[in-house]
């Protein structure tokens, strides 16, 4: 069975990150892989004690001691769950990248020390977050137990997977799913297209309540106790999910929408959550990545 992976480096945003990878793991009865990029032998540098110093010093000793304190952090959020630590010798990107090939999901905190420091200004959250082969979670926000899952809807593949992973998150939380979706004028859904210079905002405003409706569509008959909100916001989807964050326990999204462009692994709207969402955050990616 594939694993929650979390990324630890001692920070308080990691920890955040542990508690979050065990609720869902626990959610799914997976397992939890606890991992620290140790960076330090690609520099060449030593990494064992001091000859002057403890013998449990050095840079390998800290980074055990790192993961063995998330473990144990791990276990007393919820003794059920299977944890394990590896540390694990390669820059974080790298690290987890390979690691998301056999996970279920990986997590991240919003910020860190060490190996992660300015993850979120940086560019290890978006590498993770566009390449991963399964879907990234950041404990960023506050954390709850109320309020409903948000998910960001466009009409698109990716949001299509996303509405899919919102709606077993939303089930396994026992609370509401809340479909969202963000219209500013007609879009073009293809290379080449225009986007009219005239239109009617009533019946755009008509057009872009179908496609919310039908993203959801099913969702009933597979979860039947689930209740699915829509809500249509005509403005920017970045600031509109945003402001969803606002009181959610969790906001879904997929990677990438039907606005972007081909060449762009991660959207704006996915960016935007990654530095701004009031709760954690999921990125959904394709099945291929």
């Amino acid at each position: 069975m594939t694993a929650v992976v979390v990324g630890v480096d001692g920070s308080p945003a990691s920890t955040a990150a542990v508690a979050l990878a065990v609720r869902v793991a626990s959610e799914r009865h997976r397992p939890v892989r606890v991992v620290h990029a140790f960076v330090w032998p690609l520099l060449h540098v030593p990494v064992g004690p001091s000859p002057y110093g403890p013998a449990d010093g050095g840079l390998r000793h800290e980074a055990e001691r790192i993961v063995g304190e998330a473990v144990a952090y791990a276990e007393t959020c919820d003794a059920r769950v299977s944890v394990s630590g590896d540390v694990i010798a390669g820059g974080v990107s790298a690290v987890l990248l390979a690691a998301s090939r056999h996970a279920f999901a990986i997590v991240l905190g919003d910020r860190g020390l060490g190996g992660f420091t300015g993850l979120m200004v940086g560019s290890v959250a978006v590498q993770v977050a566009a390449h991963a082969t399964c879907p990234v979670l950041v404990a960023r926000g506050t954390a709850r137990e109320n309020g409903p899952v948000v998910v960001g809807v466009d009409g698109s593949p990716n949001s299509d997977r996303a509405v899919a992973f919102a709606a077993e998150e939303a089930v396994l939380r026992k609370t509401d799913l809340l479909a969202v979706h963000a219209w500013t004028g007609p879009v073009s859904t293809r290379p080449g297209d225009m986007r009219p210079l005239v239109y009617d905002p009533e019946q755009v405003a008509e057009d872009e309540s179908r496609v919310l409706f039908e993203a959801t569509a099913g969702l009933n008959e597979r979860y039947p106790d689930l209740l699915v909100g829509h809500r249509v916001v005509r403005g920017r989807a970045a600031h509109t999910m945003i402001t969803q964050s606002h009181g959610a326990q969790l906001v879904v999204v997929g990677a990438r929408g039907r606005g972007g462009f081909a060449g762009l692994l991660l959207g704006s709207v996915s960016q935007g959550l990654l530095h701004h969402a009031e709760c954690p955050v999921a990125i959904v990616r394709p099945t291929a990545a």
